[in-house]
């Protein structure tokens, strides 16, 4: 019992201990200090820890304190991205949209933004609207979905779908619109998001 409970403690000690460095890794980073952030940052990366790994990935996204690398970018945030960071996922969906290190591919792209945006992540549910409201990355055109996923993406503070909400719902029948109420009203962060609408289709 007495392992277990020390085994207990050094992890906990050694969580405490990333967290520490993570808070002074970006810090620094948002002081402009980025070689700093850097030092603080990538033993963090590389030990598997996806706030450091999205940050090292914005680092050679921007090239901060390293030199430009979209590769190095994208390999970072992939990995982030596979342990469910959402600004991780976001940012490798717009690199697959945009073809920034990888072959451009608007599928690949709307897996990862859906991913993001499952998890209430309002830029990838703004750009997510997007596809459904214009037929990309092989979803079905739906005004509903795009609708609903602007409503949610409004909620969490984005102007762009504040905007698209209201150039679309010009266009809506009133039915789609109680459609997209409903569907906004009903779905929770961390559940899959509806792939098509009853009334939404071209």
């Amino acid at each position: 019992m007495k392992k277990i409970l020390l085994a207990l403690f050094l992890i906990f000690a050694a969580q405490q201990a990333a967290r520490a460095a993570f808070a002074d890794g970006a810090m620094a980073y948002n002081n402009k200090n980025y070689a700093l952030a850097y030092r603080e940052i990538l033993p963090l990366a590389r030990a598997g820890n996806a706030d450091a790994e999205h940050l090292l990935g914005l680092m050679y996204y921007m090239g901060r304190g390293v030199k430009q690398d979209y590769r190095q970018a994208m390999e970072w945030h992939r990995k982030a991205a596979l342990q469910g960071k959402a600004d991780a996922q976001y940012v490798v969906g717009a690199m697959y949209y945009s073809g920034n290190a990888v072959i451009q591919d608007q599928k690949q792209a709307v897996t990862w933004f859906r991913k993001a945006a499952e998890q209430g992540h309002a830029e990838a549910q703004q750009v997510l609207g997007l596809m459904y409201r214009y037929h990309m990355g092989g979803v079905p055109q739906d005004v509903v979905i795009a609708y609903m996923l602007w409503n949610l993406a409004a909620a969490n503070g984005s102007a762009n779908a504040i905007e698209q909400r209201a150039s679309v719902l010009r266009k809506m029948t009133p039915e789609q619109i109680e459609e997209g109420q409903a569907l906004s009203a009903a779905w929770k962060p961390g559940t899959p998001l509806p792939r098509q609408s009853r009334s939404g289709g071209a």
